[in-house]
């Protein structure tokens, strides 16, 4: 305390005006965020895990039900993840939270449901192929609209409640937060898929289908009411919220007087000019294509300094040794327990986890560009394992306007969905277990053209990607 008065003491009035200023920072209603966010990430991480292992249980001795699976879920994810950032950008921040709490949590009762009967009914396959095409598309179109709320949520939260919350504080506000939040996604990413895991090893699948119905309908209560708390209880987040109202009318009052003058300019023209009402259908048809493809989304991300990076990042999603759906289907084909599948999946995340809290301090060392040169090529080392093994064995947006950042996120998103979606497709085309090694060469490439795209950026931003003199000096001086 004596300390803290003496500090004050030294201190000007404005700067302790600031200090007082980053102090006032709510922390029940940052944990009230982080709970929240918790109970919205272990659902999605519950689904996530088992949805290969329900798959290949449905259809054994093939990877095509997991593959097809991921390619309807990342599809969906890469063409309209765009569009979910404009989206968000147009509605309130009570609307896309209301929107993505429910929509999420329904769609992982109805996916939960279908699996439960398409478990419960082994044989519907031989005796009623339409009401099991009903349930396979049901699970993997519910699966899928989950995901892209997740999405939305991962975008409201991480990429701008976060943002907003922080500003006016000192820059290590940011990147605690971000810390925090990354870390409850990896802890989620850790004992979602062990819990999960023990369920379906030491009770059955059934009941891991219908405890993610069950969470999902409890959970929604609680994450509504921690959430909206949150938002009510920080001033920044409803000043952010006016401001977007503002601008979202500005916008809705400029698209209408553009409305109005264009049928009254067509109504005006009207007296047997065909050929101007030819060119404004085709105008809106190229308008419609030119929305429905999010190109000004897709131009606003292009014209970002984050693109290299950005593409280096989506890279790393073309990959099958993540432990998504087809990898843990694989696994289940090699006769490995759910649980081990689990608790290996938890120790990879263990591995991330320890990095949000590594991440501060390199970056607080070795700046931001380096450390992700260090952690990408680190990664690319560590994946030559996987390929000795397959010859033994014969397996950014902290520098985006504030006014890009809905759209840049969802772009970024799509784009890494575009690449997990590639990795799918070659797991319909090689839907063979045995053939799994095939994909983890393919993983390999990926990650290996991601981390010279990388490279690429850092020696354009930095003239040089290693201090030759310094690592010269330090030789020299072990050899003397």
């Amino acid at each position: 305390m004596e300390e803290d008065m003496s500090i004050r003491e030294h201190l000007l009035p404005d700067e302790e005006g600031l200090l007082s200023q980053h102090s006032v920072l709510p922390q029940s209603l940052l944990m009230y965020l982080y709970v929240g966010h918790f109970l919205a990430r272990w659902g999605a991480r519950m689904w996530e895990f088992s949805v290969g292992l329900y798959m290949i249980n449905i259809w054994p001795n093939s990877l095509l039900l997991a593959a097809v699976y991921g390619v309807v879920e990342t599809a969906s994810t890469a063409f309209l993840g765009p569009s979910i950032g404009q989206w968000l950008g147009r509605l309130t921040y009570v609307k896309v939270l209301k929107l993505w709490l429910w929509t999420q949590n329904l769609s992982f009762v109805v996916a939960g449901v279908a699996v439960i009967g398409l478990l419960v009914y082994s044989n519907l396959k031989d005796t009623n192929l339409a009401a099991f095409i009903t349930l396979v598309i049901s699970t993997n179109v519910s699966g899928a609209i989950g995901v892209l709320s997740t999405l939305a949520g991962t975008i409201l939260i991480e990429r701008e409640w976060v943002v907003v919350i922080s500003e006016g504080h000192p820059p290590g506000v940011l990147t605690k937060m971000n810390s925090v939040i990354r870390r409850i996604d990896l802890i989620c990413k850790l004992f979602a898929p062990v819990v999960t895991g023990f369920i379906i090893s030491f009770i059955s699948l059934k009941a891991s289908a219908m405890t993610l119905a069950i969470w999902s309908i409890i959970s929604v209560w609680l994450e509504y009411w921690l959430l909206t708390s949150v938002y009510n209880g920080i001033p920044a987040l409803s000043e952010s919220n006016k401001k977007k109202t503002s601008k979202i009318s500005q916008s809705d009052s400029g698209e209408s007087a553009s409305s109005y003058q264009e049928i009254k300019s067509s109504h005006s023209f009207d007296g047997g000019n065909s050929v101007l009402a030819d060119g404004s259908w085709k105008r809106k048809m190229i308008e419609w294509i030119w929305n429905a493809l999010s190109i000004s989304a897709w131009t606003v991300y292009l014209q970002q300094d984050v693109v290299l990076p950005g593409a280096a990042l989506a890279l790393l999603y073309f990959t099958v040794l993540s432990f998504g759906s087809l990898m843990t289907a694989a696994l289940e084909w090699e006769g490995i327990p759910a649980y081990i599948i689990g608790i290996a999946r938890g120790i990879s995340a263990t591995i991330g986890i320890a990095a949000t809290f590594s991440y501060p301090i390199l970056q607080s060392h070795i700046s931001t560009l380096r450390t992700g040169l260090w952690s990408i090529w680190s990664q690319w080392t560590f994946l030559l394992i996987c390929v000795a093994s397959i010859c033994v064995k014969e397996k950014p947006l902290d520098h985006v306007p504030e006014s890009d950042r809905c759209v840049v996120g969802g772009v970024q998103n799509s784009l890494q969905s575009y690449l997990d979606l590639m990795a799918y497709v070659m797991g319909i085309i090689i839907s063979n277990p045995q053939d799994f090694w095939k994909l983890t060469l393919l993983s390999f490439s990926g990650v290996t053209l991601a981390a010279l795209l990388y490279s690429s950026h850092i020696y354009r931003v930095r003239k040089h990607l290693f201090h030759f003199e310094k690592l010269l000096v330090r030789f020299e001086w072990l050899l003397g």
